[in-house]
């Protein structure tokens, strides 16, 4: 039996065993990853605690628009440090939490990998502004950059990453090579062939082909565009192999024993789909998949009551309640006397009668309405265990409201370790 899972009958998946999961010291990295909107921010903050609560020394990487994570952990705000989260720990645990700061990240690295002019050229430059600021794939290569350089400082045991809400799961892993591959490729060399050649001849040599390149990209781009990347290409010629070379080592580092993946889905059609790309895609690079978290999971204690039941009683009792109240009434208008004020020892109405059935039918339509809820979940779930038979599941149950305090938190990582959800 693998790490982390515990095996059930043959008719459901194996169950993922949360608390083994973390409790692993060989465990060193964790990525929650999946489609956006479907809770890996508070799946990793939840996971922090807990790991922490059980004695690790972890720190928890998100990129969260919505910023929800610092409130949900008492801090005044994150950024692109780790900080402390204080009354989380026992014994020797420790939880830290950072938000990544993609801009901030990329001048990080061209104030470590150049000197001083020459970083502060790059860092002024419009073109790196733009690139580093919202380029696309920036995001998810910043994230494996920072992921990198926690796992080499070793101050911690555990780190856990949110990924970006990418648009789709599997930018986290593309994005990285395709701006590596930007960086690195033959449209930079190009820009770069001036600089590189170098002297009268080079350039005469170069001088009419250049000419033609700069004029056609001068059209597409502008002329003080185009001006801005060939600065910024020659202000990074020393780095560009750098940004390849740390990508391919967060990459492999990904693949390594002591990393997990937690594919993070709602019990959804589009999610579960979603997830299912993401563990075939797992399973062809060869990175360790833990097994799925399947949030925001309904569960019933009356579950033995099926939907078809719980609408026929309602409607029995709705149509018992029309016919008794009418009766009721005409009786006493037929007689004249004036209806008597309940007591507290007094037997209930006809019309009291009819008040507790309309109450008790609407419940039960209610519940109705969830069985079936929890009946389509259940479908959808089957379709992804289907598929992949051997991944295993994390149950949580759907909470009535967003959790916002390290307490809902607490919570969530009670329900992950649990893996089944309320009322199942």
């Amino acid at each position: 039996m693998s790490e982390g899972v515990d095996t059930v009958g043959m008719d459901t998946p194996p169950r993922l065993a949360v608390d083994r999961l973390l409790d692993d010291r060989e465990t060193r990295i964790i990525v929650c990853c999946g489609a956006g909107g479907v809770g890996k921010t508070t799946t990793a903050a939840a996971l922090g605690v807990r790991a922490a609560g059980r004695g690790r020394k972890a720190v928890v990487l998100t990129i969260d628009p919505a910023r929800r994570l610092a409130q949900s952990m008492g801090i005044d705000s994150l950024d692109n440090t780790p900080r402390k989260v204080e009354t989380v720990g026992a014994g020797d645990g420790e939880l830290h939490a950072m938000m990544l700061d993609m801009k901030r990240t990329f001048d990080e690295i061209v104030e470590a990998h150049a000197d001083g002019e020459r970083a502060r050229a790059i860092l002024a430059n419009p073109f790196y502004q733009s690139l580093s600021a919202g380029f696309a794939g920036t995001q998810e290569y910043m994230a494996m950059e920072k992921l990198g350089q926690l796992r080499a400082r070793d101050d911690w045991d555990l780190i856990i990453v949110d990924t970006p809400p990418s648009r789709s799961a599997l930018d986290f892993l593309d994005a990285p090579k395709r701006l590596g591959s930007f960086l690195d490729g033959k449209f930079i060399r190009v820009l770069m062939a001036p600089a590189k050649v170098g002297g009268r001849a080079g350039m005469k040599f170069l001088n009419v082909g250049m000419s033609m390149m700069t004029g056609t990209l001068s059209k597409l781009m502008g002329a003080s565009l185009l001006k801005d990347v060939q600065t910024f290409v020659a202000a990074m010629d020393t780095m560009f192999g750098g940004f390849r070379t740390r990508a391919d080592a967060t990459f492999r580092l990904l693949q390594a024993p002591g990393t997990a993946f937690l594919v993070v889905a709602a019990p959804e059609a589009d999610a579960l789909r979603e997830a299912a790309y993401f563990v075939e895609r797992l399973a062809a690079e060869r990175m360790p998949l833990a097994g799925l978290v399947l949030n925001r999971v309904h569960g019933s204690g009356a579950a033995q009551l099926s939907a078809e039941r719980a609408s026929a009683a309602a409607e029995n009792l709705e149509e018992g309640g029309i016919v008794d109240q009418e009766s009721g009434k005409a009786g006493l208008r037929d007689s004249g006397a004036e209806p008597t004020e309940p007591t507290e020892l007094s037997e209930p109405t006809e019309g009291d009668t009819a008040v507790v059935d309309r109450i008790t039918a609407g419940l039960l339509r209610l519940h109705a309405e969830r069985m079936q809820v929890i009946a389509r979940e259940q479908r959808t779930r089957d379709r992804f265990t289907s598929l992949h038979p051997e991944v295993a599941v994390a149950e949580v149950a759907a909470l009535p409201g967003d959790v916002h305090d390290l307490a809902g938190l607490r919570a969530i990582g009670e329900r992950l370790a649990a893996g089944v959800p309320a009322g199942a």
